[in-house]
C-alpha cells in the first residue's frame, strides 16, 4: 500500500535495509526502497535519503550499491538541466531498426505471453509501480524485438507510474533502446525465469543471447496501438492571497513540506494544463500528488498556467525550487537538494566517481 503522510514516508526510509540491497535489488521480491514516487514528487530528496542513511551509522563502501543508484536519479535529472528538450529526441544516435512509433498492442493490454512481463503490467495499472528490471524488459522487448521508436511506449510508462520522472523515464527507455548508450539492452527468458521466479519455456524470449539482434519480430508484438493519454486535473478554484506575504510555488516535482517551512507564505500547488498535455499522468498519480501535497499546510492548489496565477492575483515575490519545467516561471529561484552538482555530464560512471569522492570527504 502507497503511503502519503509525511510521517510514514520517512519511517519507510528508515525500514530500509540498503545492505541487503546491494545482494538481490534485481530480484522481484528484492530488498527495493520503495521511495522513488517521494523522490520524483519530491517530498524528499537524493540528499535527504542518503544523510539519513549515514546519520544510522552505515559505513558508506557497504551500501554503495544503494547510494550509486540514487546518484542514477540525480543524473538523469542533470541530463534533462543541461540538455533539455534534447532528451525527447535520441540523444546519442539514433535508434536502429525501429518499425514503427507506436507500441505492439499485446504490451499495452498485458498480453506479451510472457508471464512475469504480463504480471508486472496488470500491476502498473492497478497499483502505479513497476519494479526497474521489469521496466528494463518490456523497454526491451517494445524498442529492440518490436521495433517501436522509445518516444511513445515511454509515455505510456511514465503516464502510469507514481514515480513519473521523465528524465528518469525517457533516458532509461533510450539507454535500452540504444539511442543513448552504445548498445541495446536485451533480456532473455532464463534471465527473466531467475529474477522473477517464473519456470516459462519456449516463449520468443527463449533464445541465447547471440540470437537477438536477428530475431524476427514475433507474432504476438506486430500489431501496434496508437493511444491518446490524457490527464484529469481537478476544477480550479479561488484562492485567498495574502498579499503582504511571499508566495511559494510547488509542482508536479517539487511537494517538500520542508521546504521553506519557518517562512510565512502563500503555499500553491499549480497544476499546468500545458505540462499535463505534454507530459500526461493519470488519474491515479494525479490523486496521488493531491494527498502528497496534504502535508503542506495551508497549501491551495491552482490550475492555469503560471502566468494566468500570477497576473489574476497580482503575485508579487514569488519563490520556486529549479526545475527543466519551470523555465516560464518568474521570481526568486532556490536550488534542489543535490548529492553532487556537476554540470558536465560525460557519463554516469564519471559524475559517480566525482560524486562518490565529494561525498566520502564531507
Amino acid at each position: 500500500m502507497i503511503v502519503t503522510e509525511y510521517k510514514e514516508i520517512l519511517e519507510q526510509i528508515d525500514s530500509i535495509d540498503p545492505l541487503k540491497y546491494g545482494f538481490n535489488r534485481n530480484y522481484i521480491d528484492g530488498s527495493v526502497s520503495r521511495l522513488s514516487p517521494y523522490i520524483s514528487r519530491g517530498v524528499i530528496s537524493t540528499r535527504y535519503v542518503y544523510e539519513r542513511l549515514i546519520s544510522k551509522g552505515y559505513d558508506f563502501l557497504k551500501i554503495e550499491k544503494f547510494i550509486q543508484e540514487l546518484c542514477w536519479r540525480d543524473y538523469w535529472q542533470l541530463i534533462w538541466v543541461e540538455r533539455g528538450e534534447d532528451i525527447n529526441t535520441d540523444l546519442k544516435q539514433e535508434q536502429r531498426n525501429v518499425t514503427n512509433r507506436f507500441m505492439p498492442l499485446s504490451v499495452f493490454n498485458g498480453k506479451t505471453g510472457i508471464q512475469a512481463l504480463d504480471d508486472s503490467i496488470n500491476e502498473l495499472y492497478e497499483t502505479g509501480y513497476m519494479h526497474n528490471h521489469l521496466r528494463m524488459y518490456i523497454a526491451s522487448i517494445t524498442c529492440n524485438i518490436a521495433g517501436s521508436h522509445w518516444k511513445n511506449p515511454a509515455k505510456w510508462l511514465y503516464y502510469y507510474l507514481l514515480d513519473a520522472d521523465w528524465a528518469s523515464n525517457a533516458l532509461s527507455w533510450q539507454w535500452v533502446a540504444g539511442s543513448n548508450s552504445n548498445r541495446k539492452y536485451y533480456a532473455n527468458q532464463e534471465n527473466i525465469n531467475r529474477y522473477c521466479y517464473t519456470k516459462q519455456k519456449n516463449t520468443f524470449l527463449d533464445v541465447e543471447y547471440s540470437q537477438f539482434e536477428n530475431l524476427k519480430i514475433p507474432k504476438v508484438l506486430k500489431e501496434t496501438v496508437e493511444f491518446n493519454l490524457q490527464s484529469i486535473l481537478p476544477e480550479n478554484k479561488s484562492l485567498k492571497i495574502d498579499k503582504e506575504i511571499p508566495t511559494h510555488i510547488y509542482n508536479f516535482y517539487n511537494l517538500d513540506p520542508l521546504w521553506r517551512k519557518k517562512q510565512k507564505s502563500n503555499k500553491i500547488l499549480i497544476l499546468e494544463p500545458d505540462i499535463f498535455q505534454k507530459y500526461p499522468v493519470s488519474k491515479k498519480t494525479i490523486e496521488f500528488i493531491i494527498q502528497l501535497s496534504k502535508n503542506i499546510i495551508g497549501i491551495q492548489t491552482f490550475v492555469g498556467s503560471f502566468n494566468d496565477l500570477k497576473n489574476t492575483y497580482d503575485l508579487k515575490n514569488i519563490i520556486f525550487k529549479e526545475h527543466p519545467l519551470n523555465q516560464h516561471y518568474k521570481g526568486v529561484q532556490d536550488n534542489r537538494d543535490w548529492m553532487f552538482y556537476n554540470d558536465n555530464m560525460k557519463s554516469f560512471f564519471n559524475y559517480w566517481k566525482k560524486c562518490k569522492k565529494y561525498l566520502l570527504s564531507n
